[in-house]
């Protein structure tokens, strides 16, 4: 099962991480609202699809204003959103995300799946985020970081370290990163997840890591311990014959 951006990052937010102040939204007038609640300088209005690719689509708008916002979100909001992960018809937008602007340093990569070859979680981690990791792992493999976390004694510090020391960073960001990690291997492990990713997870020009974008997938097999997560499925993003099948 998939979620949104904006649910997978309050989860990540439950647990510690690190996300941008902002909030769903379901009509113009009400994006209007929450940006003026916000007050930055900056706002971010996101298309929420089980999609990538949103922003090469038009469905990421960066205004300046209350107002602009209220108008990327009327423009945004009913619009049909082709991407390459949605396919020639697209998703019909029904909400959209307001959110402080971010001052971006660089843009990092964080995620975790489940690596059955050797039954157990792996987190990956590279300096090339903003980008796909397929194509990482396609065209420059020896820039993803893998740390393979053992189910029996589970996420320690040491492996923080070697993330963050591996990517480069000082070591107050190492620090950071530590916890960071922490609050993404407990969500990914508590929730039955079989995929998390923090892409881009930023470095901003006052030092800080936040996850600027989010995406989770889960075991269908575990929902039944999860009501809070099987509460969340929308099925107006998955396809008639698969909710008739998952019936």
């Amino acid at each position: 099962m998939k979620i949104h951006e904006y649910q997978a990052k309050e989860i990540l937010k439950s647990n510690g991480v690190p996300v941008p102040r902002g909030r769903v939204a379901e009509t113009p007038e009400e994006a209007g609202r929450i940006a003026k609640e916000i007050g930055t300088e900056t706002i971010v209005v996101k298309a929420q699809i089980h999609a990538g690719g949103r922003g090469k689509g038009g469905g990421v708008q960066v205004v300046h204003s209350a107002h602009q916002a209220q108008n990327a979100a009327k423009k945004i909001l009913g619009m049909t959103l082709v991407t390459h992960q949605t396919g020639p018809a697209g998703r019909i937008v029904r909400k959209v995300l307001i959110e402080e602007g971010i001052e971006i340093e660089e843009e990092l990569y964080l995620g975790m799946v489940v690596d059955r070859s050797e039954a157990c979680p792996v987190i990956m981690a590279s300096r090339e985020g903003g980008v796909e990791i397929e194509k990482v792992a396609a065209e420059s493999p020896k820039k993803i970081i893998k740390e393979w976390i053992s189910p029996v004694t589970g996420f320690r510090p040491f492996h923080a370290n070697k993330i963050g020391f591996g990517l480069g960073l000082e070591l107050g960001q190492v620090g950071k990163m530590r916890g960071i990690l922490s609050g993404f291997y407990k969500a990914f492990i508590e929730k039955d997840c079989l995929l998390a990713e923090i892409n881009p997870l930023v470095l901003t020009k006052g030092g800080d890591l936040i996850a600027l974008d989010a995406k989770m997938n889960f075991d269908d097999n575990g929902l039944f311990r999860h009501k809070e997560i099987a509460a969340l499925r929308d099925l107006n993003e998955e396809d008639p014959l698969e909710i008739e099948a998952s019936k």
